[in-house]
């Protein structure tokens, strides 16, 4: 049977790519350190690292696996921290992972009614690029709790907090704004060049995809790495944008619109098993403040 220290070896000659940094990391010998490797190799049936000449690379095996070891190191964190803070000498933490549109435009409120309520509790949130990277992460025990678009084919407890729609964006006085408009046709803006995306951002996808249903391909006049920029370039007038309702700060200048055909995601908050007592608390306080 793997003992956690195995794992951890296992994770980290993984993460360095060479025995050597993986032993100086790790503060042990290179030779105590293959031992370990071997004697998991040994307990799990075969080959988990392949020694290159200049480096070491995971086999079929060793890739399956390490997923499981890093959520199995993480739980044990979690663990100690659990014990430490039943014996009162550490303050609960609360592992959250999400995408940064919703770091900027779901949890806000979230988060606010949590400290008020849970003083003691510290959060320590991870953002993502993309809801897919959210997934991996959470697969490999980055987190307790993963908030964000609904995963595909997650096998953990999934909670579906609500339906959250996308807007256009438009500097005032676009010609594209009608007055007393509160939607626009995305067809009627196929000949425009977007506020868009960085490649890799999930936002960039939505936006991709709603434009594809609507008959035309985005053109991008800039791309951003911010989700909070976007909207800003839009109502300077850099082009439009399509950006979650829920990110637009109150008092924001430009003109906002809903999309037709309607852009929308459910988003969910899941978890690898069985939420625990502190963890099911968030989730409460989230159900109860979340407004997609």
């Amino acid at each position: 049977m793997s003992s956690l220290r195995q794992l951890e070896y296992l994770v980290t000659v993984a993460d360095t790519g060479s025995f050597t940094r993986a032993a100086e990391r790790l503060h042990v010998t290179q030779p105590a350190l293959s031992h370990q490797i071997r004697a998991l190799e040994r307990s799990s049936g075969g080959p988990l690292l392949e020694r290159l000449p200049r480096s070491v690379r995971l086999t079929p095996m060793g890739r399956a696996m390490l997923p499981h070891a890093r959520a199995a190191l993480a739980e044990a964190e979690r663990a100690k921290c659990a014990a430490l803070h039943a014996a009162g000498l550490l303050h609960a933490e609360l592992r959250l992972s999400t995408v940064y549109s919703v770091s900027l435009g779901v949890l806000p409120p979230t988060l606010r009614a949590w400290r008020d309520k849970h003083p003691n509790v510290h959060i320590r949130l991870f953002e993502h690029r993309h809801a897919d990277e959210l997934r991996a992460a959470m697969l490999e025990g980055q987190a307790d709790l993963a908030v964000g678009p609904q995963p595909d084919g997650w096998r953990g407890p999934v909670r579906e907090l609500g339906v959250e729609e996308f807007v256009v964006v438009l500097p005032p006085g676009d010609p594209a704004a009608k007055p007393g408009a509160r939607t626009v046709r995305l067809e009627t803006l196929a000949d425009r060049e977007w506020v868009h995306f960085a490649q890799g951002h999930g936002l960039a996808d939505v936006l991709d995809q709603a434009c594809a249903r609507a008959g035309f391909v985005a053109r991008a006049a800039v791309r951003t790495e911010q989700t909070a920029t976007a909207p800003v370039l839009a109502a300077a007038g850099l082009g439009p944008t399509l950006v979650p309702s829920n990110v637009l700060p109150p008092g924001f200048g430009g003109v906002v619109l809903r999309a037709r055909p309607a852009v929308r995601r459910m988003l969910t908050a899941y978890t690898r098993d069985e939420p625990d007592v502190l963890t099911s608390a968030f989730l409460d306080t989230l159900a109860d403040t979340v407004t997609p």
